[in-house]
């Protein structure tokens, strides 16, 4: 104990912390974090305040950087603006509902059993697949959870990943594949199109060992892909698996993923009834085609109908949750410690009151108006809409041919205009560093894209 003299007890504890790790300093166990992450020293924080003085602070903090809620946005990307019925609010409101906050105990109450049955149910109308989980964190764990799913499922190592889907969904499936030394294989896309390039993605199917491959649908850039079905039958081929990523909204009009052999389908479930709410909490889809043996291998809980013996009433059972950690510990094939389920409620009851023609009239109309406002822009004959020579939903890309102000300038120069625009595609691609991505959806009126195309048209 005498080297220990001159620390306190918590140090002690630290230094045999360390010793057992085989670290001499703290600072070993954040060598993954970038260097600029880091800080250099304590954050000078004032106070102490009161609650109430807290609350007033803040308030002066945000004022300069709130959004008004007259911009107008057309950003999106993962998160998009989408009109909510009040309905929904109302619904998932209710004190049942809300306070209900990770229900995963077996005796959780027959209503948000049902409610997520519901859920699961309309996924499944929606996606055309066999079953569908109680919900994820968001579309990019979704992502990564099937990719690990399928790794298990055919006992192989590599992914292939479409490089025209989203950047963070990419990035978080590489999180989840580095700890199993999965090989990760970027199919590129058609400089062209936008596009998955069929003639690289028929090469790396055959020539690697693939598990699966993940495509979108539409892809990152909004563009659809055309080929999605001839990327099945190849991955098929060689006894892989299909995972598609799909904003659901589009499934008004495209082709369930379902119907072209999609194994695995995972999306983004915000724009069902969820706000932007400055990125979160989201809402992960994830739907399997298959027999009981594949579904077991689904992340995530599942809820069952059965009926009583005697009475043959129906009732709601949550089922097949032995993938997860709190039952299964490190033979876990999961790690969902909590879920979404109130978020999930939320889509059961938007996805109930549209109904199959109120969703396929909704996804008419984003498509209507998103093509509406890529023709006044290109009529401008100051931009290319869309800059990629392809059929798309929602989002599509721009470049400027006469403007000086062009990827992160034009962003910054919409803002300053109240119009929120633009997303610069150099923050994922940087060989994309003037063009630009608009989203538009049912939520933009003509009023909202005027604004848009004067403020495109001014920039100098």
């Amino acid at each position: 104990m005498k080297k220990y003299s001159h620390l306190l007890p918590n140090e002690l504890k630290v230094e045999d912390m360390m010793k057992i790790l085989g670290i001499n300093k703290i600072e070993s166990l954040y060598e993954d974090v970038p260097q600029q992450s880091l800080l250099k020293e304590l954050p000078k924080i004032p106070g102490p305040f009161s609650q109430m003085e807290i609350e007033r602070l803040t308030k002066n903090v945000l004022k300069n950087v709130s959004v008004h809620p007259d911009s107008p946005c057309f950003l999106g990307g993962g998160i998009w603006p989408h009109y909510i019925p009040p309905a929904v609010d109302a619904i998932s409101s209710r004190s049942e509902f809300y306070t209900s906050y990770t229900p995963y105990q077996p005796e959780v109450s027959q209503g948000i059993l049902q409610a997520l049955f519901e859920y699961q149910s309309m996924i499944c109308d929606l996606t055309h697949m066999d079953a569908a989980n109680a919900s994820m964190y968001d579309w990019a764990t979704a992502a990564a959870e099937a990719a690990r799913m399928a790794i298990r499922v055919t006992k192989r190592k590599d992914l292939l990943v479409a490089m025209n889907a989203g950047y963070e969904r990419r990035r978080v499936i590489q999180t989840y594949l580095e700890p199993i030394a999965s090989r990760i294989l970027q199919i590129p896309y058609d400089k062209r199109t936008g596009r998955i390039d069929m003639k690289e993605a028929d090469r790396l199917i055959k020539s690697a060992d693939v598990a699966a491959v993940y495509v979108e649908q539409p892809n990152f850039f909004g563009a659809i892909e055309t080929s999605i079905k001839e990327i099945s039958e190849l991955v098929h081929s060689r006894a892989g698996l299909l995972i598609v990523g799909v904003e659901p909204t589009s499934l008004g009009l495209l082709k369930p993923p379902g119907d072209y052999g999609a194994d695995i389908v995972v999306g983004e479930g915000q724009p069902l009834g969820i706000p932007m709410n400055y990125g979160g909490p989201s809402l992960g889809i994830f739907a399997v085609k298959g027999d009981i043996s594949f579904i077991r291998q689904m992340p995530g809980r599942i809820i069952g109908i059965t009926t009583e013996k005697k009475s043959e009433r129906k009732g709601y059972v949550m089922v097949l949750q032995s993938r997860e950690q709190h039952i299964r510990r490190e033979k876990a094939t999961s790690n969902i410690c909590t879920n979404q389920a109130l978020m999930a409620v939320r889509a059961a009851a938007y996805m109930a009151l549209l109904g199959p023609l109120g969703f396929r009239r909704l996804s008419q109309v984003i498509t209507s108006n998103s093509h509406y406002t890529a023709k006044l822009i290109r009529e401008t004959k100051e931009y290319e809409a869309p800059y990629f020579e392809s059929e798309f939903y929602s989002d599509f890309t721009i470049l400027p041919t006469t403007k000086k102000t062009r990827g992160r300038a034009l962003y910054e120069y919409l803002t300053k205009r109240g119009v929120n625009a633009a997303l610069p595609l150099d923050w994922f691609y940087e060989e994309l560093k003037d063009v630009s991505m608009i989203s538009v959806t049912e939520v933009h009126l003509k009023e909202d894209v005027n604004r848009l195309l004067n403020c495109l048209v001014e920039a100098e």
